[in-house]
């Protein structure tokens, strides 16, 4: 499933450099995403991508100090950034809990959603430049990103990103995307492999509501796409998806 989802990456980012000049995505840490990012780096077709008109932005991240090797950004740096020729300046990581704000989440959160705006154009959908790609890693609970079932951030309609308490997974404290900035996406790419995967996945693709099962309200403007491998997809019913890819 990684590499399958690491060579339709590498194709969508140059094709929309080839139509735009540069492409957005968004990254997601945990076993799925940085299998991705890690089959990315091994992937002979990397060096197609213009590194330095790429801009990197994340879904969510563990509020930890700078460098902790739980911080998703530690993890996509050790799988695959600190291997290719990024601009730095384009690398848009979220605050440290010994950065700029301290132990202060809420401003950290708003700093980012500040730095999401001014990345805005006036073409732009939301609040938030509309990212090409917007991978999000699915929790055996139907998380995505930080937003957990029935958390208050699973209803928050007008902030584009939230400090997030009391998560149920560690460490407890958090930042995270909300709906409405993962919505103004072009493609939303929802991973999952493995079988403590599956009934999280048949949950979220029967329509319980994105409080319940945040998964389920996670798509994008023009694409929503579900990659799976055979065990994540085991307890869906075959109609929902291509035998070829069963």
């Amino acid at each position: 499933m990684a590499c399958a989802a690491a060579a339709r990456l590498i194709t969508k980012i140059v094709d929309a450099q080839a139509a735009r000049g540069s492409a957005s995505v968004v990254l997601t840490g945990g076993r799925n995403g940085n299998g991705l990012l890690a089959a990315l780096a091994g992937s002979p077709a990397r060096d197609a991508i213009d590194w330095a008109h790429l801009d990197l932005w994340w879904g969510d991240e563990r509020f930890l100090p700078e460098g902790d090797p739980e911080r998703n950004v530690t993890q996509a740096r050790e799988a695959l950034l600190d291997a290719v020729p990024l601009d730095p300046a384009r690398v848009h990581a979220m605050a440290p809990s010994d950065g700029p704000f301290g132990s202060d989440v809420e401003a950290a959160a708003a700093a980012y959603a500040a730095e999401l705006a001014a990345a805005a154009g006036p073409e732009d959908h939301a609040q938030v430049p509309s990212f090409d790609v917007l991978m999000l890693g699915v929790g055996p609970d139907t998380h995505v990103a930080s937003l957990f079932p029935e958390h208050p951030a699973t209803h928050e309609s007008v902030r584009t990103v939230v400090g997030v308490h009391g998560s149920p997974k560690p460490p407890p404290t958090r930042i995270s995307l909300t709906f409405p900035a993962i919505r103004a996406a072009r493609e939303v790419w929802l991973l999952a492999a493995g079988e403590d995967k599956a009934g999280a996945v048949a949950l979220a693709l029967s329509a319980p509501g994105e409080v319940q099962a945040p998964a389920s309200g996670a798509y994008g403007r023009s694409r929503t796409l579900w990659l799976l491998d055979r065990a994540a997809a085991a307890k869906l019913p075959a109609q929902l998806y291509p035998a070829a890819s069963s």
